[in-house]
């Protein structure tokens, strides 16, 4: 395949007018001609890197806590249609048991495609479990369920990582909560760690970080505020250069002037989007269920009984465009933290997140005028 006349973003983050070649399911730089049979002209479009939703729990009415191999890949197309080309399905609080079937299916699920590609061709590449959860702080549960709260354990991930096939890539918790250093100290070299619903001051999250801490979850959400006197887990994630630090932007979680800011504060190799999306994502108004809670949605609006922001209902691809167009963030950096500082942020750089030859052929291409999707390649295949 080769794809003409579109203005390519390139690793240097910008864009260029250029061809993209590839060959098999792989971006290459070597011309064969055998690779031109199918040409696709992207005039008038970008050609961006296929996104990567490091934190999603759902779509299609689809739910990866529900533990069913079939939805998973249903939940997986889905995100593909949409350019999001990787993914990593995100779990909630719930009961121990239910996590582990979740990893065993998540096993059975990558098994399934490793021997059948074909048949899932159409799926977004399943990066990693995110376990949002157990290991959580009450004071700052959000749409979490308070009576299936643990402390941190390092067995329970231990256990996680053997059902799972080692699939287990990020796991949250509150450093404040007793058992997080010695978990911290435990695991820190086999998966990575996120600070998440949490009421940790400065201090407690800076001494995570130094202790090998280095991602945040879904930033200003869930956690201590950020006060002139008492800068709590931002402050600590701002004054550590090596933390990423997750943002939606849905335009509900967080306003615009905070997004504006978080970008001149952090930068832009630090910020990584995500959806936080939830199984409503794709589906009409109505009520669906999270975590076994009741979640009323309204537009782009989630919200529990009680009025508290469950998760979202706007797919990454959308977070990104409303970052763009309603919230002033320049596209390069849009696509930057969509694409390329995911991919980063889980150590999963060399495989995806740049039209780069060796890398797995995920692009997307959008019209230059309004950002509409006008085709999804997964894999090498046009979708």
């Amino acid at each position: 395949m080769i794809i003409k006349n579109g203005l390519v973003y390139t690793q240097k983050g910008g864009f260029e007018e250029r061809e993209v070649r590839i060959s098999g399911t792989l971006f290459t730089d070597q011309k064969n001609p055998a690779d031109e049979q199918e040409v696709i002209d992207a005039t008038g479009c970008y050609v961006i890197p296929g996104l990567t939703d490091i934190h999603v729990h759902g779509c299609n009415n689809q739910d990866f806590c529900d533990a069913d191999a079939a939805a998973i890949g249903s939940f997986a197309a889905y995100e593909a249609s949409k350019g999001i080309t990787a993914i990593c399905p995100t779990t909630m609080t719930i009961p121990e048991k239910r996590l582990l079937k979740i990893a065993e299916t998540a096993a059975q699920y990558c098994e399934m495609t490793e021997k059948d590609s074909a048949a899932h061709a159409r799926e977004a590449i399943f990066a990693g479990i995110n376990m949002e959860g157990p290991f959580i702080s009450p004071d700052k549960k959000g749409s979490q369920e308070k009576s299936d709260i643990r402390k941190p354990d390092a067995a329970f991930i231990r256990q996680m990582l053997t059902k799972s096939g080692g699939r287990i890539c990020l796991v949250d918790i509150a450093p404040e909560m007793e058992g997080s250093e010695e978990l911290i100290r435990e695991m820190k070299n086999k998966v990575i760690i996120s600070i998440a619903h949490t009421n940790a001051d400065y201090d407690t999250a800076s001494h995570a970080m130094e202790l090998g801490v280095h991602h945040v979850t879904h930033l200003y959400n869930a956690m201590s505020a950020y006060d002139h006197r008492a800068p709590g887990v931002v402050g600590a994630a701002s004054d550590d250069p090596q933390c990423m630090v997750e943002l939606i932007c849905d335009g509900v979680h967080n306003h615009p002037s905070i997004v504006r800011n978080t970008f001149r504060i952090f930068g832009t190799d630090r910020v990584v989007l995500v959806s936080d999306s939830m199984r409503a994502t794709g589906m009409p108004d109505g009520i669906y269920e999270l975590g076994g809670h009741k979640v009323h949605v309204n537009g782009k609006k989630a919200l529990l009984e009680d009025g508290t922001i469950a998760a979202s209902v706007t797919n990454l691809m959308d977070c990104m465009k409303t970052c763009v167009q309603e919230m002033q963030i320049p596209l390069e950096t849009a696509v930057k933290c969509a694409a390329v500082n995911p991919a980063k942020s889980i150590g999963m750089y060399d495989r995806f997140g740049s039209i780069s030859a060796g890398k797995f052929a995920n692009a997307v291409l959008l019209d230059c005028k309004t950002l509409e999707t006008r085709k999804v390649i997964l894999r090498g295949k046009a979708l």
